[in-house]
């Protein structure tokens, strides 16, 4: 690990002009670090933030903290070429293919009921992402709503099924909700390991990447529910796992966990690139509706939708246009 902080301190040192020093404090830290490491103890990173090396003028030096700074570094540095590691050759030769074996009451209309009025909102709602994308950046599509019970997980699923039938454009469908998992059931899939397992370092992508045959997606489970689902998020691993997944795919939908009774969320929005929040007509309350909007960065939402709207022939979706014998003071809801 010294060796890794002094290469970095060399290039410092040569950015500013200055020369490199032999016996810095920094270097110090890491090297009674490395000491510990050596020694099989533990070591808690308490803070991710970088730090300077050198301290200038009268400015305070806070040892522990500046130890602190320098451990998560290079633990977020071990952490992106550990996974950058499993990228040998051709990745999604390793993704083990599973058959899908759908619910009788299965919603996945785009896969079930493909010439139904829902499939085809779904189709419109790919062509508007992919048209959203032309002038920014959006790759990362986060689902999530302000409560549960409203629908996310199987608009996140739909929407999979719709970005991957352009053949030429990868989709990753990502269980986010690691505390209460829905969508392994959803397809029939049983019981994944998968990012729980990821991020703990028991395995990588190889074993826990799925390509569903049918679909023709990719999945990413959130395989065994942790204690500390919360924790384990916030281990630094969670950022390094979806830089390599947009290395390796065009679209990755995440379904999340709602917005409001959960701080899950607040890591996953960080990381996405836009947001799609889905509500539920007769569940959503106004108030929670704009808890759930005041909780997300506004220059992340993308749009909204309203799940279970009323008067709609197809139950459980989210248009409804009049039929030819419709009278004419019937009205269309979306």
């Amino acid at each position: 690990m010294s060796q890794l902080f002094d290469a970095l301190q060399r290039s410092e040192a040569e950015r500013s002009g200055g020369k490199f020093p032999s016996s810095s404090l920094a270097t110090e830290v890491l090297q009674a670090a490395e000491r510990e490491a050596t020694a099989g103890r533990e070591t808690t990173v308490v803070c991710d933030l970088p730090v300077q090396a050198e301290v200038l003028g009268e400015q305070e030096v806070f040892p522990d903290f500046q130890a602190a700074a320098a451990l998560g570094m290079l633990a977020q540095a071990q952490t992106a070429a550990e996974i950058a590691a499993n990228d040998i050759g051709d990745p999604f030769s390793k993704f083990q293919s599973l058959p899908i074996v759908l619910p009788a009451q299965s919603r996945l209309v785009c896969l079930t009921e493909k010439d139904s009025l829902a499939s085809e909102k779904f189709r419109f709602l790919g062509v508007r992402l992919r048209q959203l994308r032309q002038n920014r950046q959006l790759k990362k599509v986060l689902i999530t709503s302000a409560i549960p019970q409203e629908g996310k997980s199987m608009v996140a699923a739909n929407l999979a099924c719709t970005l991957a039938r352009r053949t030429q454009q990868r989709t990753i469908l990502l269980e986010g909700d690691l505390r209460r998992p829905s969508l392994s059931q959803m397809f029939g899939l049983g019981k994944l390991q998968g990012l729980s397992e990821w991020l703990q370092g028991e395995r990588g992508p190889a074993t826990s990447i799925y390509h569903l045959e049918g679909p023709g997606f990719w999945f990413l489970p959130a395989g065994s529910s942790p204690r500390n689902a919360l924790e384990l998020m916030q281990s630094g691993r969670l950022s390094a796992i979806m830089d390599q997944l947009a290395a390796w795919f065009d679209w990755i939908v995440i379904d999340s966990p709602p917005v409001l009774p959960l701080a899950d969320t607040s890591l996953w929005v960080r990381l996405a690139d836009g947001i799609l929040l889905v509500t539920r007509q007769g569940t959503t309350e106004k108030k929670q509706l704009q808890r759930g909007l005041e909780a997300i960065e506004p220059q992340k939402l993308i749009g909204a939708l309203l799940n279970c709207s009323s008067g709609t022939a197809h139950s459980n979706y989210y248009y409804h246009y009049p039929l030819p014998s419709s009278r004419p003071d019937d009205k269309a809801t979306e």
